[in-house]
């Protein structure tokens, strides 16, 4: 595998840097036709990184974004050493060999597409506040904003708000609604960006490094195949996992390779989880965007479709937020997972570091809650378990990071999961359920010849619909012979399996089926005792006493229990009711004894 990182700078493109590993397990930088040797990064063999258009800080906050979709768990501080690695990839590319483009044709030509093609920009005018009119609010009313933002109730310091903006719309008159809500942005931002950069302070009292009231819950909803429910303080995600069978998986149409997907999490945002009575609407970017992050956090630990044959789905409904409800429905789809009796490889949580930067001045802060999000520069969210990392989002507002903001973002957000694992999620479900929910359907799969995959389907699907419609259950049957057949009874997928097997196996001597009568004869009935395997039961075999008319114990379309006494040279099958009958009824006994 190799990682490429190409840099556009000054409207130019430089030839790219490959990220190479050595056959010692470490890793060396090739770019142009230079070669210098990087850090020791064992285990991190694949890291897809494109930047383009970015400074060097800029750069890593890109390749932050670039290297999600890992399917294993990587340790932050590997991660870290990637990043820099990569970061070292972009200052070193400079040489250039045959096939490579020169930066200056390339800016070159750009600009000539510009000319050409680009179209005037757009002149703006941004309707700003009058200044003058800011700073003497600000100087007036400053304290009361301070004394209204000191609550770690996002509610109360609303309430607390109204009546200052009350008398700042009193005293200035001029001042529009949209006036007003621009002041009150900038002076809650104003003191939330102060009191952490000069005092290190938090609205909510908190400690720069503490995580706010946690509580986890399992098992909530009895009827739901499993629930879990994570409380941050005012944050509270409730998660539901619904088992499924292999046909349930969701058939992926869009430009990726993935045909289909059995691990699937939505989030749901109502208007309610914010004090907001307005119509639902369908999922946003927003929506969209945290459900996928969840998922994938989730994805490096789950069972693979032979250790769990199961599609999965998770739903997280978000029923009050107050920041980090992304991170937060990580941690309820682990509780829910393992609540449903999924077994996953181990437990993940989630939490978010934020960023106030000042100049050179910067300072992160733990578990941000959401006007510190509103009014801060970074949102990094990191979901892992106790191993590594599983999944990074990061919402950035300034132009780019450094290495070092980084490195101690991922050793505080490790902090914090560990905390989170091991004071919150352990000790109410240490590990995934042993058992399913009685409601969720038991899953069991068979392997079958490739040539009686038409057998069990069946004519235009005949037999394997009857089968479903019989037993009550769901099968799938793959191409590769691979058969899973899924049901709420246990014992209804246990009368398809034996269903199947009697189509593709030859039917053995001695072994007691429950067939169909399909036709009567003088001398004996037909009965099916799988799709295209008949049998004939002699009229002196169908009963432990004398029968003199077959229709006396048998009609068409009777299940009755049959034994296989013969089966003739040319694959004619001999059936006895009565030895069945006999044979069941001695099994009893035994079992009464």
């Amino acid at each position: 595998m190799r990682a490429m990182v190409s840099s556009v700078k000054d409207k130019g493109v430089t030839q790219p840097a490959i990220v190479r590993p050595r056959e010692d397990g470490g890793y060396e930088i090739v770019s142009g036709h230079r070669r210098q040797k990087a850090s020791e990064l064992a285990g991190y063999a694949d890291m897809p990184c494109i930047v383009r258009n970015l400074t060097d800080d800029e750069a890593i906050t890109q390749m932050v974004e670039d290297n999600l979709n890992q399917r294993e768990e990587i340790l932050p501080s590997e991660r870290a050493k990637a990043l820099k690695m990569q970061l070292e990839a972009i200052k070193h590319q400079g040489s250039r060999t045959s096939g490579q483009i020169d930066p200056k044709d390339a800016g070159k030509r750009s600009n000539e597409i510009v000319a050409e093609r680009g179209k005037p920009k757009i002149d703006f005018q941004v309707v700003g506040l009058d200044m003058d009119v800011f700073h003497a609010i600000k100087e007036k009313y400053l304290d009361d904003f301070k004394a209204a933002m000191d609550t770690d109730d996002k509610n109360v310091r609303d309430a607390a708000l109204l009546p200052i903006l009350d008398k700042i719309a009193a005293e200035c008159p001029d001042l529009s609604d949209a006036d007003l809500d621009l002041v009150s942005y900038k002076m809650q931002k104003y003191v939330v960006r102060r009191w952490l950069l000069d005092e290190g302070k938090r609205v909510d009292g908190r400690g720069i490094n503490e995580i706010r009231p946690l509580a986890a819950e399992v098992g909530i909803l009895p009827r739901v195949h499993g629930s879990g429910m994570f409380t941050r303080g005012q944050t509270q995600v409730l998660t539901t996992c619904t088992l499924g069978g292999t046909k349930d998986n969701q058939l992926m149409d869009d430009l990726t390779d993935e045909q289909t997907k059995r691990y699937i999490h939505h989030y749901n945002f109502p208007p309610y989880s914010v004090g907001e009575a307005r119509a639902p609407r369908s999922p946003g970017r927003r929506e969209i965007g945290h459900g996928a992050l969840a998922e994938r956090a989730l994805v490096p630990v789950l069972p693979s479709l032979e250790e769990f044959p199961y599609t999965i789905r998770c739903v997280s409904e978000v029923l009050s937020s107050n920041g980090s409800t992304s991170q937060a429905s990580i941690c309820g789809s682990t509780l829910a997972l393992m609540d449903a009796g999924v077994p996953i490889k181990a437990p993940v949580a989630g939490i978010s570091c934020g960023l106030i930067t000042e100049g050179d001045r910067w300072m992160t802060m733990l578990d941000i809650q959401g006007v510190e999000d509103f009014h801060g520069d970074m949102d990094f969210k990191v979901g892992g378990t106790r191993k590594g990392i599983t999944a990074i989002q990061m919402d950035i507002k300034i132009d780019g990071l450094t290495y070092d903001i980084i490195a101690e973002a991922f050793e505080k957000c490790r902090k914090g999961r560990l905390y989170i694992l091991d004071e919150i999620i352990k000790p109410v479900i240490a590990e995934p359920r042993q058992e399913l929910s009685r409601w969720a359907p038991k899953m069991f799969s068979m392997m079958i010849p490739t040539d009686k995959i038409k057998d069990v389907i069946g004519k235009g699907g005949k037999v394997i619909q009857d089968i479903c419609a019989t037993c009550n259950c769901k099968i799938d049957v793959q191409e590769d012979g691979h058969v899973f057949v899924s049901a709420v009874d246990q014992e209804d997928a246990k009368r398809a399996i034996f269903t199947i097997r009697t189509i593709v196996e030859d039917p053995e001597i001695g072994a007691i089926y429950k067939g169909k009568v399909t036709r009567l004869m003088n001398f004996g009935a037909f009965v099916e005792i799988a799709p295209g395997k008949e049998g004939l039961v002699h009229i002196s075999k169908l009963d432990t006493k004398r029968v003199e008319r077959v229709e006396d114990v048998v009609a068409v379309g009777d299940a009755i229990v049959v034994k296989v006494t013969d089966i003739d040279q040319q694959g004619r099958i001999n059936l006895s009711r009565r030895d069945a009958i006999l044979a069941l009824e001695a099994k009893k006994a035994a079992q009464q004894q």
